[in-house]
């Protein structure tokens, strides 16, 4: 009989320890299973070099959500970029989407500019104003090829 309860209670502490270590892989992954608190928006670039699923998502430096999808418009000839934004940050119609990178050669993030103009953007709205990624590689092989004209 004492080793059943040896037993039972070696496999009660490894069901916690499970427990706790799927919480915090679901905590600490950013993961949310049991709340809806974000909504979908879409922006449509020209490239989205170096921008990935899971990629942050900014507006004035405070991290707001993430890069959710992204997919190609062939009719457009487009990259379409889905994001998940926290439900309570509004966004405009008139809001500027940017792909741009931490530091010098860091990771990209998408920084938007919210806008003001009025009109709320609702679930799924699209974002027409953006900017794409400045590519250091091109304008350094641009400057050291002599593509670059001194005034």
């Amino acid at each position: 009989m004492k080793k059943y309860k040896i037993e039972t209670i070696v496999g009660i502490f490894v069901i916690f320890g499970l427990l706790c270590v799927g919480y915090m892989t679901v905590k600490l992954g950013k993961v949310d299973f049991l709340s809806d608190n974000s909504y979908s928006l879409v922006a449509k670039f020209t490239t989205v070099t170096g921008l990935r699923i899971g990629s942050p998502v900014n507006i004035l430096g405070i991290d707001v959500g993430r890069v959710e999808k992204i997919t190609m418009d062939q009719a457009n000839q487009k990259a379409v970029v889905e994001i998940r934004i926290k439900k309570d940050i509004k966004i405009y119609d008139d809001a500027i989407a940017a792909i741009k990178t931490e530091g010098m050669i860091g990771d990209k993030y998408l920084d938007i500019d919210p806008g003001g103009s009025g009109t709320l953007l609702g679930p799924s709205g699209v974002i027409t104003d953006t900017q794409a990624a400045v590519d250091i590689v091109e304008l350094i092989s641009k400057y050291a090829f002599g593509e670059v004209k001194n005034k």
